[in-house]
This record gives C-alpha cells, sequence and structure tokens, in this order.
C-alpha cells in the first residue's frame, strides 16, 4: 500500500526557470528524503504528484 506524506507543512519552490509572477510553473518540495512533491503553481491548494527521487531525476534528465 502506498502512503501520501503529509504535505502541509512542505515548502515548496520554483525553478529558477519560472518567470518573476510565479504562474505557470511547477513547485516541488525538498522536505521528503526519497520522494518529490510536484504541485501547480496555479492552484497551490490543489493536489500534488509525489514521485520517487529516481523517477523525478529521470523525468529532469528526460526534459533537459
Amino acid at each position: 500500500m502506498n502512503h501520501s506524506p503529509e504535505l502541509s507543512t512542505a515548502r515548496w519552490r520554483s525553478s529558477n526557470y519560472s518567470n518573476s509572477n510565479g504562474g505557470e510553473c511547477v513547485q516541488v518540495s525538498d522536505d521528503f528524503p526519497g520522494l518529490v512533491p510536484v504541485r501547480d503553481s496555479k492552484n497551490p491548494t490543489g493536489p500534488a504528484l509525489v514521485l520517487r527521487a529516481a523517477a523525478w531525476s529521470a523525468f529532469i534528465s528526460s526534459v533537459k
């Protein structure tokens, strides 16, 4: 059974490539060892996708 971490206290960050308005970007949290929660900056109270760190790294490598 998969358990998602409690994200209410997560500290979120945006990419350095995001515009200064903070819109239309993804945000991630570094607060969960081995996991990378990802959310839509336009909907910060909406759902977050929680990925294993290895899957996030593979995704980032493929989009570079």
